[in-house]
């Protein structure tokens, strides 16, 4: 299957994800970035309250939108591709905000698929920080990783928990997991 190529890497905020994506770009590996950071940038540079900490519904309708479209580039790219993040994150998104999911993102995250295993990077206390973008509490990045991991087993998902070590000791680790799709190119 096409979707078995793309690999989603997921997590809470502040455990490494986003250093590790750049990381496996580096190593040559096709990457595709999150694409919530972009909208909240977008989003402070126009006045917007489409934000995780204002309008939660318009930020998530935003990230499935733009989720989707990255998974269908990914798969018309050809490439073996890991994805910071995807369409079931929103769902993550939502329940950790505690609103309802609406039909059509439960039926996004359902429909666009990925490889079945994925990428979780654990809540990791040594390296939790906060930026312009990432407001969360260290309480509120544990309880987020606790409702990823749910979700996506809740749509039929293998999650791989990446080891707390170095960024080139995880890059190695996913890099072998995706391996025979990279030899399969």
């Amino acid at each position: 299957m096409d979707t078995d190529r793309l690999f989603v890497l997921t997590c809470g905020p502040g455990s490494g994800k986003t250093t590790l994506i750049e990381a496996l770009a580096a190593a040559g590996i096709a990457t595709s970035p999150e694409v919530g950071r972009a909208v909240i940038r977008e989003q402070l540079a126009a006045g917007g309250d489409a934000l995780p900490w204002a309008d939660q519904r318009a930020f998530a309708e935003l990230m499935v939108v733009r989720d989707v479209a990255a998974q269908q580039a990914a798969l018309a790219s050809g490439d073996v591709t890991v994805l910071d993040r995807g369409v079931p994150d929103v769902v993550g998104f939502l329940r950790v905000s505690g609103l309802p999911v609406p039909p059509h993102i439960d039926a996004a995250a359902d429909g666009c698929r990925y490889n079945r295993r994925v990428f979780i990077a654990p809540y990791w206390d040594e390296i939790f920080t906060g930026d312009a973008e990432r407001k969360q509490s260290p309480e509120e990045a544990r309880a987020t990783f606790d409702v990823m991991v749910e979700t996506y087993r809740g749509y039929g998902y293998d999650l791989v928990e990446l080891p707390r070590t170095t960024v080139a000791e995880r890059v190695a680790f996913i890099v072998e997991r995706i391996q025979p799709g990279l030899r399969n190119l």
